[in-house]
């Protein structure tokens, strides 16, 4: 790059100062936007330094690790501080957000060479890619550097900026799009982002500014992994895996687990998940090979109590400090089942794999036993998704009759929950509703993809109560597709599921639901008939999916079936960790009734609030 850099001297320490400190830097900031930084804009770099800002979180963007992300949060003036090494600078380098990590109609700031100075300037891109300056210029240089590793920029932007062409900063995952710039700029207009190197990183950046926990000194692990198995050659593999805990094993409570990925293998293995058999099963066969193999061990359907669950892009994950999740003691089974899900679309053979999930645990037991529980809908190609939908909308229910029947009377204290769809999955919203009325967001990630599902600790700690709903409601987009999407277990097929992870545990592990198949049944004659499909006859003999592939696929027929899922009774699946129903009638029940609706976090322009960690 050439000329000196030049920056604003801010102060921007997250940590308590004192008031004449920032009273200060604050009139020394007036000055210098007034000087350099006119709206519409770009700044030219120079280079003044700043005082180090913590940065507890980052990324590195590129697989050559040559870009990495750091940033941090306030959530009181609601900004991000966002610091870019760039470990070889050419001529510049492009940072921007959009809805999918689309190159089109992308949030951008750069930092170009315009042969004499460089600039830095908050920008955009248009529905074909072109680059131009934004009017508006809400990124913030505070400073830029060179150091031995690379070169480095900080600056900052508000959550919200109120400008049509910014990317609103919210909760769930943000795309991330980076491109570097090979030669200089007359004019960031000649930039066209299709004309260059990018690339797109998926983030989590809202989190919960605090540390995450320390492992205590007597720590253990114990690796559940693949015994070196033959990845078969198709699309989709669910692997099934048997391992006995230690001998004697006291009670341990698992504070920390993390994926362990065989290189080579991260674009194939899709998710995994460990869990702990029944107590009430004495043995378990050793058993090796496709979940879905008719040799498969009966007993390992008693093995439903999940102990760790994890999915592509998803990081180490810590429980908090009062709260460990249970392993080991004489309450508890000495068998644990792995299931590894391959997406293996090349269809490649001989590749071999020792995949799994490391467990962290410790003999020192922490106030509560955490717990994992399913939310959503039940693995069932009775919930469908039309062809060619834009945004098709799919809910599971945990309904009142399930909570009030499974949950103590103080209820349990979700902190943490792992949205999971496949590949047309959009969106993830699950809510907490109590008397008929919405009251609180558990989780949302409306830019979710299936590439990053990680598990997200929340800003808040929920308090659900016997008697609550919780609804989980999935977004699909469908548009590539020419045919039905059926749910089920195959990458093609659908799911629509929230594990939340909470405390303290009971023996409710899943609380899923699906239409009632009699009102389906229904639908399929009604359809039918409709279009003149007297070829259909027995058609309750045709199993559903191809009911759903048979049926004429209007407009119409996508609006009758939305009207169904949204008003026919439900059949609930109230589990305890045994896979057996609570005591009750679960079929044929009501939708739960809500008569509000919560409305989205408003982030305001000037003032006001925003929900904090």
């Amino acid at each position: 790059m050439t000329g000196a850099m030049r920056v604003f001297n801010k102060d921007l320490r997250l940590q308590d100062i004192t008031i004449m400190y920032f009273t200060a830097l604050a009139a020394l900031m007036v000055i210098l936007v007034a000087s350099y930084q006119a709206p519409g804009e770009p700044v030219e770099v120079s280079g003044l330094k700043h005082e180090p800002l913590p940065m507890p979180f980052r990324v590195h963007l590129d697989p050559r690790k040559e870009l990495q992300l750091a940033w941090n949060i306030s959530y009181a003036k609601q900004e991000v501080y966002m610091e870019l090494r760039v470990a070889k600078l050419r001529h510049g380098v492009v940072l921007g957000m959009s809805d999918r990590g689309e190159l089109t109609n992308a949030d951008l700031v750069v930092l170009w060479d315009a042969g004499d100075k460089s600039y830095f300037g908050d920008a955009w891109s248009d529905s074909e890619g072109h680059v131009s300056l934004d009017s508006q210029q809400n990124y913030e240089l505070i400073e830029n550097k060179q150091k031995a590793d690379g070169f480095y920029l900080l600056f900052k932007r508000p959550f919200s900026t109120c400008d049509p062409r910014d990317y609103l900063i919210e909760e769930g995952t943000v795309h991330i799009i980076y491109g570097y710039l090979d030669q200089p700029l007359g004019s960031l207009e000649e930039l066209n982002l299709s004309s260059i190197h990018t690339g797109v990183q998926r983030v989590l950046l809202l989190r919960p500014d605090t540390p995450s926990p320390t492992l205590p000194p007597d720590v253990q692990t114990l690796a559940v992994v693949a015994p070196d198995v033959t990845i078969p050659s198709q699309e989709t593999t669910y692997w099934c895996h048997t391992q006995k805990l230690p001998e004697n094993m006291t009670k341990n409570h698992i504070v920390k687990y993390e994926s362990v990925i065989t290189p080579g293998n991260e674009a194939i293995v899709h998710h995994i998940e460990v869990f702990e058999c029944s107590p009430d099963i004495r043995d378990v066969p050793q058993y090796s090979g496709p979940c879905d193999d008719k040799m498969k061990p009966g007993k390992l359907n008693s093995c439903r109590h999940v102990l760790a669950a994890w999915a592509m892009g998803a990081e180490a994950f810590y429980y908090p400090p009062d709260a460990g999740l249970a392993m080991g003691g004489p309450n508890s089974s000495r068998f644990l089942r792995l299931e590894v899900h391959y997406h293996n679309p090349l269809l490649i053979s001989g590749r071999h794999d020792s995949s799994g999930i490391r467990l962290y645990y410790t003999p020192s037991l922490r106030r509560y036993d955490a717990g994992i529980m399913e939310l959503g809908l039940v693995y069932t190609p009775i919930m469908a998704i039309p062809p060619t939908q834009h945004a098709f909308y799919l809910s599971g229910y945990c309904t009142s009759k399930c909570t009030q029947a499974a949950l103590p009377a103080t209820g349990i204290f979700v902190f943490a929950s792992q949205l999971h769809t496949h590949l047309a999955g959009r969106g993830v919203k699950t809510v907490l509703v109590r008397g008929g009325k919405e009251i609180e967001v558990v989780q949302e990630d409306q830019h979710f993809s299936t590439h990053y599902q990680t598990i997200r600790v929340l800003l808040k700690i929920v308090n659900v109560l016997p008697g609550d709903d919780l609804i989980t409601k999935c977004t699909y987009n469908t548009e590539d597709r020419s045919g039905p999407t059926v749910g089920g277990f195959g990458i093609m097929e659908e799911m629509c599921v929230n594990y939340i992870h909470y405390y303290p545990r009971t023996q409710l592990e899943l609380c899923k639901s699906h239409v009632d198949p009699g009102y389906l049944q229904k639908y399929f004659n009604s359809i039918n008939s409709f279009h003149g499909n007297d070829l259909c006859g027995e058609c309750s003999e045709v199993n559903v999916t191809e009911q759903f592939v048979q049926l004429h696929w209007d407009d119409f027929t996508g609006e009758v079936l939305d009207t169904l899922y949204n008003t026919a009774p439900i059949s609930m699946h109230c589990n305890q960790s045994t896979a057996r129903l609570f005591p009750g009638k679960w079929e044929k029940q009501p939708l739960p009734v809500v008569t509000s609706i919560l409305e989205k976090p408003h982030y305001p322009c000037e003032g006001g609030a925003v929900p904090t960690s």
